[in-house]
């Protein structure tokens, strides 16, 4: 992961486990948490392919989650309060990103791909199965991340610009496609 981008997509990654809880136990909080992780990185990734891009959103911040909170009717939090540190590095685009790939393991697959020689992906392990290829235990661990309606208002906010930069950013083994 690029420690660059660590800050946006650990509160992200927060966001997305907190607004879309995991089932009952330890096991599925992990395995959700895993695959929103998996989710928001390649997320990340698409949003700020190069090191300019990650030191542009370091240095301007992200622009936070209250957005995203009043959308999902979370409970308003108060900036100065506990949560509110880690809320203003919440990339709502990211996290509409995110929750697209979540909900479409073929979209995650292409973004995967697509990132097959980013800038942040050099030298870092790139294992993203969760996200592509979820198995039973993925899907019982994340019901509400993985659900299609209940993501639907986030995932509408932004994902034309995801299917955009899909389009612009193809891997070595992929043309440039006209429609989305």
């Amino acid at each position: 992961m690029s420690l660059d981008l660590s800050s946006v997509i650990a509160a992200t990654t927060q966001w997305l486990i907190r607004a879309y809880p995991a089932a009952d136990g330890a096991m599925n909080a992990a395995l959700a948490e895993a695959q929103a992780r998996q989710a928001v990185t390649v997320a990340t990734w698409l949003r700020y392919p190069t090191t300019t891009d990650a030191a542009l959103v370091t240095m301007a911040g992200p622009g936070g989650s209250y957005r995203l909170d009043w959308l999902v009717d979370a409970e308003p939090y108060e900036i100065r309060g506990p949560d509110g540190v880690w809320r203003t590095w919440v990339d709502e685009v990211v996290a509409s990103w995110a929750a697209a790939l979540l909900t479409c393991s073929t979209l995650a697959s292409e973004a995967v791909a697509v990132l097959a020689d980013c800038e942040h992906a050099a030298g870092a392990p790139r294992e993203f199965r969760r996200l592509t290829d979820p198995d039973a235990h993925d899907w019982q661990a994340a019901p509400l991340m993985r659900h299609p309606d209940l993501m639907a208002c986030v995932v509408e906010l932004h994902r034309p610009q995801l299917l955009e930069r899909l389009r612009r950013l193809p891997s070595d083994d992929q043309t440039p496609t006209s429609a989305a």
